[in-house]
């Protein structure tokens, strides 16, 4: 599986080049660690070999065996035995108590010294104490090499001398536990410096990130509200001081340009007011003027009925500019929107007779709103709905409640939207095949306008999925638990 956090993976990469070093490093520095133990063992275990050969009483061995340890350096647990044999028989001489049995010597022993081949005739059982005299002993190579017993696991050091062969076992039990604490106390120092520089390489990271994070959450809260906020520069490393500095340009040309939109339709939609409104008279008087029933009169009444749909259209879109600039203002009181719905189930008959009307409304839902906007609000859903209605078809209500929302629910029954529609219902203008294909009236602003109301009093309105032959829109608001009196 692929990671996506980019903190996630530099601590990783981090973590694993310095496991990799360290466990190399402790692997190497282990093996020259042993290496110099077993040397430093071979080197006292040559020495031995030679000071074990002059001995020549049984006291003196028996002496020497308990010495052992201590020359050797290790606890006086660890096992350490040697055997003296003769040169020409192979009879033992003397074996240390702890030697083991089962150690093979037979290919251990390295061959007499060349020059002292034809030795004399094997001494008797009664010579044995004058076996290795005190004159300067000639002898081979030694022999060092580790062998495995069922018990243990030795460290065997063989030399041929003129008169004899002597070998001396030491247990490796010491080194051993030696190098599993070494192993275990660097285990357990690698694991602590890998916790630590992957919470230093998140820690740095992330202070790094920094700005990526200032710049996430700026470009999160881009909307109407938010073009006017900047991601301070600060501290912030060259690659993304440069890359700030391009974004906070792009926030305030964005400003800039939505501002000059935004003033240019509220000022459009403010100056087409008044002629509108005066045009609106003027036909008013000009019908009233006129015979009843003429010719005259009756193209006089379809301008004032497209004056009028102009004037609705110029209404919203100076509301939607309003919205959009954020400077929608709200009368704010406590408004039953139970009792809207009441009023407004009127609305339906007089607009379609022929719908069925089903409407399951709770009484007495109050949230704290403006009463006249969000009277249009639910005034364009209903209107949505009847338009979009099939013929003989039925329209349903639904007013419940949460903790904390009202929640109306518009169903009726209508053609299906299309899936590419679904994403487009609440765009400004927009309106469906149905709408083209049978030519209803409208301008594609009421649901838009419908959702700026509602976002502006906190709430919101979304399409719900629905069996076929239905359309569900879904209106939320706060629910003010006060159930009268106004604010």
């Amino acid at each position: 599986m692929k990671l996506r956090s980019f903190r996630v993976r530099i601590a990783l990469v981090l973590v694993l080049l310095t496991g990799s070093a360290l466990v190399g490093f402790g692997a190497m520095s282990g093996w020259l660690l042993y290496n110099a133990k077993m040397s430093r063992l071979d080197e006292v275990m040559k020495i031995q070999l030679l000071r074990t050969a002059r001995a020549q009483q049984r006291d003196r061995w028996l002496a020497y065996e308990e010495l052992l340890p201590r020359i050797f350096g290790v606890e006086a647990e660890t096992p350490t035995a040697f055997l003296i044999q003769d040169a020409t028989t192979g009879a033992v001489v003397y074996q240390s108590r702890q030697w083991p049995a089962d150690l093979d010597l037979a290919p251990l022993w390295p061959p007499p010294p060349p020059l002292l081949k034809a030795a004399s005739p094997s001494p008797t059982p009664s010579t044995a104490s004058r076996l290795l005299p005190r004159s300067k002993l000639k002898f081979s190579d030694p022999r060092l090499v580790t062998r495995q017993t069922t018990a243990d696991t030795w460290r065997v050091g063989a030399a041929t001398f003129s008169r004899s062969r002597v070998a001396i076992a030491i247990s490796l039990k010491a080194i051993d536990s030696e190098m599993a604490a070494i192993r275990s106390t660097f285990l357990l120092s690698i694991i602590t410096i890998l916790l630590l520089i992957a919470g230093a390489a998140w820690i740095l990271s992330g202070r790094a990130l920094r700005p990526i994070r200032q710049l996430t959450q700026a470009i999160r809260q881009v909307t109407v509200k938010g073009l006017d906020q900047r991601v301070p520069v600060g501290d912030a490393d060259l690659e993304f001081a440069a890359l700030i500095q391009v974004f906070n340009q792009m926030l305030e040309n964005l400003d800039r340009s939505f501002h000059h939109a935004s003033r240019f339709s509220a000022d459009a939609a403010h100056e087409l007011k008044t002629p509108l409104a005066i045009l609106q008279g003027e036909l008013e008087q000009a019908i009233h003027k006129a015979d009843r029933g003429s010719a005259l009169q009756q193209h006089l009444s379809s301008l004032l009925d497209e004056v009028r749909r102009l004037s609705g259209i110029v209404r919203k879109l100076l509301l939607l500019s309003l919205a959009d600039a954020g400077r929608m203002n709200l009368h704010l009181i406590r408004v039953n929107v139970s009792e809207l719905l009441l009023q407004m189930l009127e609305d339906i008959e007089l607009l379609d007779p022929s719908l069925t009307v089903e409407a399951q409304i709770v009484p007495d839902q109050w949230v704290l709103g403006d009463r006249d906007l969000l009277a249009q609000a639910l005034h364009n859903l209903i209107t949505n709905a009847v338009k979009y209605n099939l013929p003989n078809g039925w329209i349903k209500l639904d007013v419940v409640h949460s903790q904390t929302k009202v929640f109306v629910t518009v169903i009726n029954a209508s053609k299906s939207i299309l899936p590419e529609d679904r994403d487009l219902i609440f765009d400004r203008f927009h309106r469906g095949d149905a709408a083209r294909t049978r030519h209803i009236e409208g301008t594609g602003l009421g649901l838009s306008l419908a959702r700026e109301i509602v976002r502006a009093h906190h709430g919101d309105i979304a399409l719900i999925p629905t069996p076929l032959g239905q359309v569900s829109l879904k209106l939320s608001l706060p629910l003010s638990k006060r159930k009268s009196g106004t604010e």
